[in-house]
């Protein structure tokens, strides 16, 4: 199984420190405002990773984290007149609704940063000890990168090359352009916390040294995120902890997702270009959403449009629709009695070809474009034999390794239709009594129905399927 290193830039034959388990963070986001596209991108991106290695048999610990103390949140929160508390406590609801949309499994730990204010003091001290912050009064307590020789190494460059990033405090009084605060002193009006250097509040980078360290500990296989993170957030979190704990510890390996990108320029609020999930949704089913950002390799950018959303909608229809032809035609077995434990070995033959593809596709860096082609080739291979009388067993068979996929993928098996579709099979059957009464006034009186709220019948020799509009 091979996976891409961010730091080493290039795949690598993946080990985990322990064998059969692994332990990830993911940079959560800072709750400032409603979630966007590059959020869901980075939370589906890990989801499926988590998910996969999980399928792989090991037992997984995800973190993700959530910031609910920083500038863009205090800045926030006093343009809406409420405590930087209140401002989370608004926002936070909205991440989990999104998240949960999108069939993101909940991270087994997802801290916040203010719950973490102790860890962060304790690594400063650390830091402090070993000679590598300096204060700077009326300002804050602030790392010395010179004293760090190392810094740069995630992002490639030399100190002297690096460019100046996103998220960089400009202030004359730093020894160097690139030393970032830990600890911020108190400003009027903001949260703050009592410190050995004063009463203030967390810089942002410390923030995640701290939940790592206290949830996953000193060093843990893989950290996570968005590729925007990796300079300045990502290095400055490798030269506090590897300056607290020690050379070699943190994390094992590093990912990061691609940008969301409209009209190949990078989403931002700046450009005018900001899209939430919230309005997506509105437009889009969130497993059409799901199933756009899995069409594209994780480590790519995706060039967003309403394009691609039909692209993705078209495809995914094309899945339910197989899914749910497969339902009935079992249900049609069922009813006949068509029952056969002798599954057929052309059938058996299709099923390993397509497992192989999935497997060796998420194998390479979870290539989840080359997973989904093995789902669409299966579904040829399968209508190409559905003719036969395939049995119970046989329909339950590929049922089965379908939802194996799905415990991955999470957009095979249609979720709104799960909890509809009980309701539907119900009112078809109304239907097919009053057809057989010759009652058609009710049959067609249950046909509308169903179209005006969004689902289709249709009437096939072997019965009455039914599909969204």
């Amino acid at each position: 199984m091979k996976i891409y290193d961010s730091r080493l830039q290039k795949k690598i034959d993946f080990k985990p420190i322990k064998e059969g388990e692994i332990k990830m963070y993911v940079c959560g986001p800072t709750v400032y405002d409603r979630a966007h596209l590059g959020h869901g991108r980075s939370s589906v991106s890990f989801d499926v990773i988590r998910r996969y290695f999980e399928y792989k048999g090991f037992k997984v610990t995800y973190v993700s984290n959530y910031t609910d103390i920083e500038d863009k949140m205090i800045n926030r929160a006093k343009e809406e007149g409420i405590t930087v508390k209140e401002l989370a406590d608004k926002v936070i609801p909205i991440y989990e609704r999104d998240y949960g949309l999108l069939g993101i499994k909940k991270p087994d730990f997802q801290p916040k940063a203010t719950q973490y204010i102790d860890e962060m003091i304790e690594i400063i001290k650390e830091l402090e000890e070993k000679g590598f912050i300096y204060v700077i009064d009326g300002d804050g307590v602030y790392y010395d990168v010179s004293k760090y020789k190392d810094y740069g190494e995630l992002s490639g460059q030399k100190l002297d090359d690096l460019k100046i990033g996103a998220r960089i405090d400009v202030n004359d009084q730093k020894r160097n352009p690139y030393d970032f605060v830990l600890w911020k002193f108190k400003k009027e009006g903001e949260p703050s916390w009592k410190s050995p250097w004063g009463e203030g509040r967390p810089g942002w980078h410390i923030e995640c040294s701290a939940m790592v360290w206290k949830l996953l500990g000193e060093k843990f296989d893989i950290h996570g995120g968005g590729l925007d993170l990796k300079f300045p957030h990502h290095e400055c979190e490798i030269a506090q902890s590897c300056g607290a704990f020690g050379k070699g510890t943190f994390a094992q390996h590093w990912m990061h997702n691609g940008f969301i990108q409209i009209n190949n320029e990078k989403m931002s609020k700046s450009l005018g270009n900001f899209f939430t999930l919230e309005d997506i949704f509105k437009k889009y089913d969130p497993q059409v959403v799901r199933f756009m950002f899995l069409q594209t390799h994780y480590r790519n950018p995706i060039n967003f449009s309403d394009q691609l959303l039909e692209q993705a909608k078209s495809g995914l229809r094309r899945v339910h629709d197989f899914v749910g032809e497969l339902n009935r035609r079992k249900n049609h077995a069922k009813d006949n009695h068509i029952n056969d434990n002798q599954i057929d070995t052309e059938l058996i033959s299709i099923l390993n070809e397509a497992k192989e593809l999935f497997e060796s596709s998420m194998d390479d860096d979870f290539n989840t474009s080359g997973a989904l082609s093995s789902v669409f080739m299966l579904l040829d291979k399968v209508i190409s034999i559905i003719h036969k009388t395939l049995s119970v067993e046989e329909f339950d068979k590929i049922l089965d390794y379908l939802g194996k996929m799905d415990s991955i993928l999470g957009v095979i098996f249609p979720r709104e239709e799960q909890k509809i579709g009980g309701d539907v099979e119900d009112l078809i059957k109304q239907r097919e009594e009053a057809r057989k009464n010759k009652d058609f006034k009710k049959s067609d009186e249950i046909r509308a129905d169903l179209l005006k709220k969004g689902i289709v019948l249709e009437d096939t020799p072997n019965g009455t399927i039914w599909k969204k509009a």
